[in-house]
């Protein structure tokens, strides 16, 4: 008799065992579901244009290049009247909201106002771009830190009143960019514009010695 109680006895403390076993697996089920419901569906990586060499980074790093391209890109957009600035520049403004910081909207939406109401937009068309030689080199772009970064844009504006040239100046916009992953569908870069980190300067015109130095 008491063979058999020993047997029963150890079955129950197999099945104990096991129960406590499936109970730990299923915590663990459920550990792993919600880290994969909790991960992100999709991740942006930034890779330089050119992996014949191979690039190996981590995937939060975002190249400088890539930064001032954005900044660029976005900044023309922003700058490009081609009808009439008075309707140009807040349509841009609502167009490129997402990859402005809210701060900056704002302190451009006021920009805009102020120009407006000295009539300097009315029949007004503007572009922006690079002066030639200025472009993408390591020192137009200051890395503060993993998600902040100050881009240094040397460009040439051009302004016409009703087909009249009006103004040509070479400025240097310093602009602040950060990291913007806020909403992937309207902004795919994950990048803002932050407004101006100083005051543009106006720059005299290139010499070809300062051009070579600038390449």
């Amino acid at each position: 008799m008491s063979r058999f109680k020993h047997a029963l006895a150890a079955r129950d403390a197999h099945i104990t065992t096991l129960r406590l076993v499936i109970a730990l697996m299923l915590l663990v089920c459920i550990a792993l579901w919600y880290g994969w419901r909790s991960a992100p569906e999709r991740l942006t990586i930034h890779n330089p244009p050119d992996l014949r060499t191979g690039s190996t980074r981590a995937w939060w790093e975002i190249p400088p290049g890539q930064v001032y391209a954005f900044s660029f890109y976005i900044f023309q957009q922003l700058n490009r009247w081609p009808v009439n600035g008075e309707e140009d520049y807040p349509r841009n403004l609502t167009h490129l909201a997402a990859y402005l910081t809210p701060a900056c909207s704002a302190q451009l939406d006021q920009d805009f106002r102020q120009r407006r109401d000295r009539g300097e937009l009315r029949d007004r068309v503007r572009g922006v771009y690079e002066i030639p030689g200025r472009g993408f080199n390591n020192r137009r772009i200051q890395i503060h830190d993993r998600d902040r970064w100050t881009v240094t844009l040397d460009l040439t504006v051009d302004e016409y009143y009703r087909a009249e040239p009006v103004k040509r100046a070479l400025v240097r916009y310093p602009l602040r960019v950060v990291r913007y992953d806020v909403d992937a569908e309207k902004n795919p870069w994950g990048l803002a514009i932050d407004c101006f980190a100083a005051p543009p300067q106006k720059l005299e015109a290139a010499t070809p010695a300062t051009s070579t130095e600038e390449k």
